[in-house]
């Protein structure tokens, strides 16, 4: 495989990577809104769906992050763009999405050991961050500004 194949080929896997990973932060944030909607005699017993939700984030969204991350430096650093101050502002930008992965992943494991579902305000805000976020990177990407 030729180096410019091999990068063609890496740039894909990192964008598909990253589409799995904000889809997967997107299915777990819209579920805990909706369970924070169900009043607590409403809560699931079963707790099924919340339980495949999570295997979902811990066997697809999480190592599809980690993907994401390694690609996306490698292409950096590929691509001589390390330092440059629209890839500081994407890393920013990426860290923030992580962390909001972490507290994700963390509300979705405390609902599933709670009663009743967890009252976390954020979690509302949690989807239209995400969106926001992804728009900015790509913004960042593709327009690559000084």
């Amino acid at each position: 495989m030729t180096a410019a194949l091999f990068y063609l080929a890496a740039k894909a896997l990192h964008v598909a990577a990253v589409v799995a990973w904000l889809a997967g932060m997107l299915l777990v944030a819209l579920l805990l809104v909706a369970l924070r909607a169900l009043p607590a005699a409403h809560f699931p017993a079963d707790r099924g769906l919340l339980l495949a939700v999570r295997r979902w984030d811990r066997r697809v969204t999480a190592p599809a992050m980690a993907i994401a991350w390694v690609l996306g430096l490698w292409l950096a650093w590929r691509g001589g763009w390390m330092g440059a101050g629209w890839l500081s502002a994407k890393l920013a930008l990426v860290v923030g999405l992580s962390a909001l992965h972490g507290m994700l992943s963390g509300s979705l494991r405390r609902t599933l050991r709670a009663d009743a579902p967890l009252r976390a305000g954020w979690a509302r805000w949690a989807a239209p961050g995400i969106l926001g976020f992804a728009a900015l990177i790509v913004a960042l990407v593709i327009g690559k500004p000084p």
